[in-house]
């Protein structure tokens, strides 16, 4: 199909934007008869519905994508994945964005600032949808971040366990203990910490849906009375406690706030005390996806390492142990993808056709960021100045057996 002069400016302009990707552009009401022609060559073909479209790509390539994608004007032809993928590589390699997104992405920081009643209104947005709409694709669990797989072929469901044995090793966890969690979803991490290891918790969250499905699930589990599940911002943690642990929660906090999140931190554990901090975080400091703070994730940003020691620098906490377990979150959104997949029917009825591309944009571009390594998984282990309690090696984080049956595995430090 042949292009007008303004068009062919507007295409060029959005290959520059985006680092020329290995794709192929179409417009006008023959598009879908050309994209089949063109499908069978592998190179996938992204329909645009109409010049209007067009202009909006080449002003906000990410945020016109993802809103046109959503409401059905544009289409990809060929794998999603692979696709955005490619595009994630290119816009790295050569994109810049221009002005308009520049001032989108200030405008964003200043609405969904994650202050306490910001941080309230961003997640009633996103945790408080529909518990019903999660179940469909999570785990049994109702785990929300990223799993831990112990073999390549292991199922959703046992990396999900698995994960939670991974941070609970980290954490050095012994019956008698009191932990504190820091947005604790629907609260499967801390009712594993106090059936399998012992400990008392009380895990914060300002989702008021998520809080009671957990208080609903400590009391089917006979846990109510050992774990707490409060409704209230983690701003507002008191009481000195033995760990400190916060799992896919630090995105919601705000390189701004992140002082403040370290002095919780401090006031928390002491001292003496430890724990362990697991987020989506990036190589070095980056805005976050525009779109999906838009229309998917209001507040969210992932930090840099760097950006996070700032939260324990001036506060004298040692970090123990940090690991990055990108491709396990990879693996996590295929599993989560393929369900979702699997769900569009129940979803579409739930919310409509236009939510179900947008999440199934916000997944598959989740999954293609990770796999291109546009975004990381860290889990770092910290503690307090005069924590004595260090592991001498790392196998208590890899021994098999009943997590219920623990010995102490680590060397106490002696002066």
């Amino acid at each position: 199909m042949s292009f007008s002069s303004t068009e062919q400016w507007l295409v060029r302009k959005i290959l520059r934007m985006t680092g020329n990707p290995p794709f192929q552009l179409v417009l006008g009401r023959d598009a879908h008869e050309v994209a089949h022609k063109n499908g069978s060559s592998g190179k996938p073909t992204i329909v645009v519905a109409d010049r209007r479209t067009l202009a909006e790509l080449a002003l906000d390539p990410e945020i016109a994508f993802g809103d046109a994608y959503s409401d059905g004007r544009i289409e990809v032809h060929g794998d999603l994945v692979a696709f955005l993928e490619d595009l994630m590589r290119s816009m790295h390699e050569g994109a810049k964005a221009g002005w308009y997104a520049r001032l989108r992405s200030w405008w964003l920081d200043l609405v969904d600032d994650n202050s306490r009643s910001g941080s309230k209104k961003n997640i009633h947005r996103h945790y408080d949808l529909n518990v019903d709409f999660y179940k469909l694709w999570l785990d049994e669990r109702m785990v929300y971040t990223c799993a831990y797989f112990p073999t390549v072929s292991a199922g959703l469901e046992d990396a999900q366990l698995a994960k939670m044995d991974h941070v609970c090793r980290k954490l050095q966890l012994q019956a008698g203990e009191k932990v504190v969690e820091a947005g604790c979803g629907w609260g499967a991490l801390a009712l594993h910490m106090a059936k399998h290891y012992g400990v008392t918790v009380r895990a914060f969250n300002i989702s008021h849906e998520q809080i009671a499905y957990a208080r609903e699930q400590a009391k089917r589990q006979g846990l109510a009375d050992r774990v707490e599940f409060v409704e209230d911002d983690y701003r507002n943690i008191a009481g000195r406690q033995d760990a400190f642990v916060s799992v896919g929660m630090l995105e919601h906090v705000g390189p701004s706030h992140y002082e403040e999140f370290g002095r919780v931190i401090h006031r928390t554990v002491g001292d003496c005390g430890r724990g362990l901090v697991h987020f989506i975080g990036r190589n070095h400091p980056h805005p976050f996806s525009p779109w999906i703070r838009k229309r998917i994730f209001p507040g969210a940003y992932a930090p840099a390492l760097s950006q996070v020691m700032h939260m324990f620098e001036p506060l004298n906490l040692s970090v123990l142990d940090v690991e990055n377990l990108r491709m396990h979150y990879a693996k996590t959104l295929e599993h989560w993808l393929d369900r979702f997949d699997g769900s569009v029917d129940r979803v579409s009825q739930m919310f409509g056709p236009e939510f179900v591309r947008a999440w199934r944009l916000y997944l598959a571009g989740s999954l293609a960021a990770f796999r291109c390594g546009g975004l990381q998984l860290f889990q770092v282990a910290f503690a307090g100045a005069t924590y004595r309690q260090t592991s001498w090696t790392r196998a208590h984080l890899y021994e098999q057996g009943d997590p219920t049956v623990r010995e102490p595995k680590w060397m106490i430090a002696t002066r």
